[in-house]
């Protein structure tokens, strides 16, 4: 939610489209639409003294190559949302303590959302056979050095005390280490649903390289495995944002996360019936009933097991598809003082106390 001066809103509803006016740190002086965003110092900030910088520029650069680039050069002091190790490490090999490389544990997974009421995904036994054909061991592996995708998970992340652990998991399908037994077992259950030799569908993701084109186009590469031929529908973030509202898509990879400490009353609301972020709108009264039951809980280990339950119940009808938890790598100048990053890369963003060092 945010807050308008009404004095604003009376000029047009939808005046904040192309103006701003806040309480900020810093002011807006120059936007250059998909090319960069330029800040100044608010000098009524109501912090007295504070901002340190008299302001900054955010270049929007799609191409990671040219992102670690602009670091290097010293074009851009800090990379916000995130490299990949293989990109960070060689930026830190190179760049020495000119740079600080920090590894914040991100609360957020990237995995798929499968709209139910479009055959031939009401099947749960289709939906099951999807989820067996990911071997999230080897893409844990597979994907890491290329996207920081690393983390094989159910719900809630592991590390946390609500998180499945990989013991935990492996009757769920797609969780059993033994990989010709999962691909044994998708090819009978496509063939009980009626699918044989498999189906054709389409896996729409956000045209964004970080982590989404990676991750679906080592899925798609799984799913062949089965039969399943997936068309990567990559769309342009406008249109996918609105694709996931419309519900207009067959399987979407599909991203989640916690701005705090992810706790389930956060984490896990997405997968109630109703919920504005469940975008395969699937329902499960037992699921609705565990999060209710979590969330009153008083007692925190029988809390614990509530939580469990419900991520197993989510995962074993495979109404939504984990795919793996993401380690954001943030790289920065050495020169930027008083700064640690958040471990969500929308977070920490006043910048009001940091100050760039002159060496």
């Amino acid at each position: 939610n945010f807050i308008y001066a009404k004095a604003d809103i009376d000029k047009a509803p939808d005046w904040h489209k192309k103006n701003a006016n806040g309480t900020g740190p810093f002011k807006l002086k120059k936007y250059v639409r998909g090319s960069s965003l330029e800040v100044e110092r608010n000098p009524n900030y109501f912090k007295a003294g504070l901002p340190y910088m008299d302001g900054a520029k955010y270049f929007m650069i799609k191409d990671l190559s040219a992102s670690a680039k602009s670091v290097r050069s010293g074009r851009t002091d800090v990379e916000f949302r995130g490299f990949p190790p293989s990109e960070a490490e060689a930026i830190e090999k190179q760049m020495g303590d000119k740079v600080v490389v920090r590894y914040p544990k991100v609360m957020g997974q990237w995995g798929v959302a499968i709209n139910v009421d479009k055959k031939p995904f009401d099947d749960e036994r289709v939906r099951k056979a999807l989820s067996l054909a990911i071997d999230r061991y080897a893409m844990a592996k597979a994907l890491r050095p290329l996207t920081g995708l690393e983390t094989v998970g159910g719900l809630v992340h592991p590390d946390t005390e609500w998180g499945l652990k990989p013991e935990e998991m492996q009757d769920l399908p797609g969780f059993n280490p033994d990989r010709d037994t999962n691909i044994k077992e998708a090819k009978r259950l496509l063939t009980e649903a009626g699918y044989p030799d498999g189906f054709k569908m389409a896996l729409t993701n956000r045209s964004v390289k970080l982590p989404y084109i990676d991750l679906g186009v080592y899925i798609v590469s799984a799913w062949k495995k089965i039969g399943v031929e997936a068309e990567h529908k990559l769309e342009e973030s406008a249109t996918w944002s609105a694709t996931r509202r419309n519900r207009d898509f067959e399987v979407m990879i599909d991203p989640y996360g916690s701005t705090s400490a992810g706790d389930p009353d956060e984490m896990l609301a997405k997968f109630t019936t109703g919920s504005s972020s469940n975008w395969g709108r699937f329902s499960d009264p037992e699921v609705d009933a565990l999060f209710e039951q979590q969330k009153v809980e008083p007692d925190p280990q029988k809390r614990i097991e509530l939580v469990k339950e419900l991520q197993r119940k989510v995962i074993s009808k495979a109404n939504w598809l984990p795919g793996l938890w993401w380690t954001r790598i943030e790289v920065r100048s050495a020169k930027i003082k008083n700064y640690e990053p958040h471990h969500n890369h929308w977070m920490n963003r006043r910048l009001e106390d940091v100050w760039l060092a002159q060496k």
